[in-house]
C-alpha cells in the first residue's frame, strides 16, 4: 500500500512529504559518514531503500517518531492534531523508502511531573489539594478508577488515540524514570552539569537564576517534586545534595539521580528524552519555538542529536484570539466529533499547519464537505496528483472507494425544510432519490445525518431568517414552480431540474445569476446560501419542492 510509490513521494509538494525528505535527510546525517550518506541516498533515490539498509547497519535502526502529553488533563484537540500531523509525516516517510525502513511512533506521557494546581470540574478536588506537587502517577485518582490521577489520565489518553485508529507505542516517564532507561543519560547529565546550566540561566530571570537546578529530586519525607537549588553534585557516586525543605532547616539530603529520585526541569527533560530515546522527528507548536531551542542546545551539551521538526501554527477562535483553555473558547474534540466525522477533523488538521486558522463550529460543515469533494477527485487523480491529496494523508494511501452520495450542506438544508428531528424522516425522502440505500449500505450517509440533525437544531435553526421576495423574484419564483409542475411528479434527476432553475434565471434576466440563487436560498430556506438546488429539489421531492417555491413566493415562509 505504500510502497512502490518513492518517485511520486520525492516530488510530492504536500507538507508531510516536505517533512519526510527533511526527516530522511537528517537521520542519514546523524548516522553516517558523508560517504557512506551519499551511497545511501544514491540507493534510496533509485528506489532501493532496502538495499542501502542492507549495506550500512546504522540505517536498520527504526526511525523514531515521538508526541509528548502532560496527563495533569484529559486529551484535547491539540492532542488529536500533533498526532494525527505525526502520523502522517510517519507515512510519508513510509513512502518515500519504500517502506522498507522501519518506523516507530511514541506516545510520550510526563506522568511524573508534580500536580501543580487541582484541575477545575474533577471529583474530590481536596483529595487532589492534599497531594499537589507529588508526581501524577502518586496523586490519588479522583475518580475511583485508577491506582493514580496519571494512571487514569493516561488511560484516558490511549482509549482516546485507540478510538481513532493510531499506530502509537506509550512510554511513561515514571516507568522510563524507575526503570532505569534514563539513567545513563541522567548520568550525563550530572557530569555536564555546568554546561546545562550556562545554557538555561540565561533564560531565566535574576530570582529565578538564583534558585535553578536542572534537577527536581523528589523528596524522601513528601514525596513532592522539589524545585530546590543543587548544593552539590557528586559525579563518581551519581547523586546531588539539597535541602528538602520538609526536614530540619540546614539539613543536606543526598539522592542519586538515577532510578526516579529525581526528575529534569522540563526543557532539559525534554533533552535527555530526545538522547536517550534516540528521537528523530518531533513536532511541536509555535509558542514552543524558544523551548525548542533550548532543549535542543542541552541535547547537544549531553551529547545527543535534536530531532527534526517544525513547529505549526495554533488555532483561534472566531474573533481571531488565541484559544485558551481557561477562558473555553475553543472546540473541543467532543464538541467536533458531535457535529462533524473524524474524517473531516483529519482533513482541517492537514490543511496549512503552518498558518493560523479559525477552530470553531463554523468551520465544520466546509471541512465535511471538502473532504467529500477530495476523495471524489481522488478517483480520477494520476498518482503524481494523488499523492498531495489530503486523504492520501489522511487515509494512508488507501481512502474510502465510497463516500456520501450528498453533502453535508444539502443535509443541512434537507433538515431544515423537512423540519425533521431523526434519521428516520430524512431516511424517507431518500426512498426515490435513492431507492436502494439503506443505513447498512450508506453508513457515512447515515452518520452524516446524524450529524446534520445536531448541528442544524444548535447553529443553523437560531440563525434561519426568511425574506419576502421582491416583485421580480416572485415573479420567477412561480415561472419556477409551473415549470417544474410540467416534469413527472417522480422525477428525481437534479440535473434536469437545475436546468430549468438556470433557466429562469436567465428569462428573468438576474444579472448575475448569482443573485437568483441567493434568493432562492434567502426566500425558500431562510440562509444566505445553499446546496445545488436541483440535487435539493430531487431528494425533497419534486411536489414537496414546487409547494415550498410557492409558499416562499407567497411571503408564507417569511410571516
Amino acid at each position: 500500500m505504500l510502497q512502490n510509490l518513492e518517485t511520486v513521494a520525492r516530488e510530492a509538494k504536500s507538507w508531510p512529504f516536505e517533512q519526510a525528505r527533511n526527516l530522511l535527510a537528517h537521520v542519514l546525517k546523524k548516522r553516517l559518514s558523508d560517504a557512506e550518506r551519499n551511497a545511501a541516498r544514491a540507493l534510496i533515490d533509485a528506489g532501493k531503500a532496502d538495499e542501502a539498509l542492507a549495506t550500512f547497519p546504522a540505517l536498520q535502526r527504526p526511525v523514531i517518531l515521538e508526541t509528548g502529553y502532560g496527563p495533569s488533563g484529559l486529551p484535547h484537540m491539540g492532542t488529536f492534531g500533533e498526532v494525527a500531523r505525526t502520523t502522517m509525516v510517519r507515512n510519508a516517510f513510509r513512502a518515500l523508502t519504500g517502506d522498507h525502513w522501519p518506523t516507530r511512533l511514541i506516545a510520550f506521557s510526563d506522568d511524573m511531573d508534580g500536580l501543580r494546581k487541582v484541575p477545575e470540574g474533577v471529583p474530590n478536588p481536596q483529595m487532589l489539594a492534599e497531594d499537589l506537587h507529588r508526581p501524577l502517577t502518586v496523586v490519588r485518582d479522583p475518580f475511583g478508577t485508577h491506582d493514580s490521577f496519571g494512571a487514569h489520565n493516561n488511560a484516558r489518553l490511549r482509549a482516546f488515540l485507540d478510538g481513532f485508529g493510531f499506530d502509537y507505542e506509550f512510554l511513561s516517564s515514571t516507568e522510563q524514570y524507575r526503570s532505569g532507561r534514563f539513567d545513563q543519560t541522567l548520568l550525563t547529565v550530572l557530569a555536564r552539569f555546568d554546561a546545562v546550566q550556562a545554557i538555561m540561566l540565561p533564560t531565566l530571570g535574576a530570582e529565578r537564576r538564583e534558585t535553578y537546578s536542572p534537577f527536581l529530586p523528589v523528596s524522601p519525607v513528601t514525596g513532592h517534586v522539589l524545585q530546590v537549588p543543587t548544593l552539590a553534585r557528586d559525579v563518581e557516586r551519581g547523586t546531588i545534595t539539597f535541602e528538602d525543605p520538609a526536614g530540619e532547616p540546614g539539613n543536606r539530603t543526598e539522592v542519586p539521580v538515577t532510578g526516579g529520585h529525581v526528575k529534569l526541569q522540563w526543557k532539559p527533560d525534554w533533552a535527555m528524552r530526545w538522547t536517550a530515546l534516540d528521537i528523530d522527528y518531533e513536532m511541536s507548536g509555535k509558542d514552543l519555538i524558544e523551548s525548542v531551542r533550548e532543549s535542543s542546545k542541552v541535547c547537544r551539551a549531553i551529547g545527543g542529536v535534536p530531532p527534526e521538526g517544525f513547529n505549526y501554527e495554533l488555532f483561534l477562535d472566531v474573533e481571531g484570539k488565541k484559544i485558551s483553555k481557561s477562558r473555553g473558547n475553543g472546540l473541543t474534540m467532543d464538541e467536533w466529533l458531535r457535529y462533524g466525522t473524524p474524517e473531516s477533523l483529519s482533513w482541517y488538521m492537514f490543511q496549512s499547519p503552518k498558518s493560523a486558522k479559525s477552530l470553531h463550529f463554523n468551520v465544520i460543515p466546509r471541512a465535511i464537505d471538502d473532504y467529500l469533494a477530495a476523495i471524489e477527485a481522488w478517483k480520477t487523480q494520476e498518482p503524481a496528483k494523488r499523492i498531495d491529496n489530503a486523504v492520501w494523508s489522511i487515509h494512508a494511501g488507501a481512502p474510502p472507494s465510497h463516500t456520501s452520495p450528498v453533502s453535508f450542506g444539502l443535509l443541512l438544508n434537507l433538515v431544515g425544510v423537512a423540519n425533521a428531528s431523526n434519521k428516520d424522516q430524512l431516511w424517507a425522502y431518500f426512498a426515490n432519490y435513492l431507492p436502494e440505500a439503506t443505513p447498512e449500505s450508506e453508513p457515512l450517509l447515515d452518520r452524516l445525518m446524524g450529524h446534520a440533525l445536531n448541528y442544524y437544531e444548535d447553529f443553523v435553526k437560531p440563525a434561519k431568517s426568511y425574506r419576502l421576495p421582491d416583485d421580480k423574484e416572485k415573479a420567477a419564483l412561480l415561472d419556477l414552480a409551473g415549470r417544474l409542475k410540467t416534469l413527472p411528479a417522480g422525477t428525481t434527476d437534479g440535473e434536469l431540474i437545475q436546468a430549468e432553475v438556470y433557466a429562469v434565471g436567465k428569462d428573468h434576466a438576474f444579472e448575475p445569476l448569482r443573485g437568483w440563487f441567493g434568493a432562492l436560498y434567502e426566500v425558500l430556506l431562510g440562509a444566505s446560501q445553499g446546496p445545488r438546488f436541483g440535487s435539493f429539489a430531487a431528494i425533497y421531492g419534486l411536489p414537496q419542492t414546487i409547494a415550498l417555491i410557492e409558499a416562499g413566493a407567497a411571503g408564507e415562509l417569511a410571516a
